[in-house]
């Protein structure tokens, strides 16, 4: 969809144009942006990003010890959850909606990666993750 730019700044992959405290939506409506809001996003974000890299780090610690406990089922869990979000999504994470909503032109790996790098994340964790249960599979049978 195409519309007017009324609001000078920079614009993000879905088209919406943000100067960091108003943004045009995709109706050509603009709205100003909600630092509360974008605030608590992103640290809800921060808790779920948290939780993942400790999932991942759960399945490798169990692997490499071979620990089949509790937490590695959770850990398992909540990466399947994620992953199906994701899918679901088409590949993006489901809080970015959100963002967007609340004016944040920026999504999360882009608040500490550059832009080309944070696109690839979700294909570089999804290969970790894969690693980590292959390695669960094979149980003693590969040495690390």
């Amino acid at each position: 969809m195409t519309f007017i730019k009324m609001v000078s700044g920079t614009e993000n992959s879905n088209g919406i144009v943000s100067n960091g405290i108003y943004t045009m939506n995709e109706t050509g409506i603009e709205e100003q942006a909600n630092p509360l809001m974008i605030r608590i996003v992103r640290s809800v974000h921060t808790l779920i990003a948290l939780v993942m890299f400790a999932s991942v780090g759960v399945v490798y610690h169990s692997a490499v010890t071979q620990t089949y406990s509790l937490l590695l089922y959770l850990a398992l869990g909540a990466l399947l959850i994620e992953g199906i979000a994701i899918t679901a999504n088409k590949g993006d994470c489901p809080l970015s909606y959100l963002q967007r909503k609340y004016g944040d032109d920026k999504a999360f790996f882009e608040l500490f990666l550059p832009k080309t790098i944070a696109k690839q994340m979700f294909r570089f964790n999804f290969l970790l993750i894969s690693i980590g249960c292959l390695l669960l599979l094979f149980k003693g049978k590969v040495q690390i």
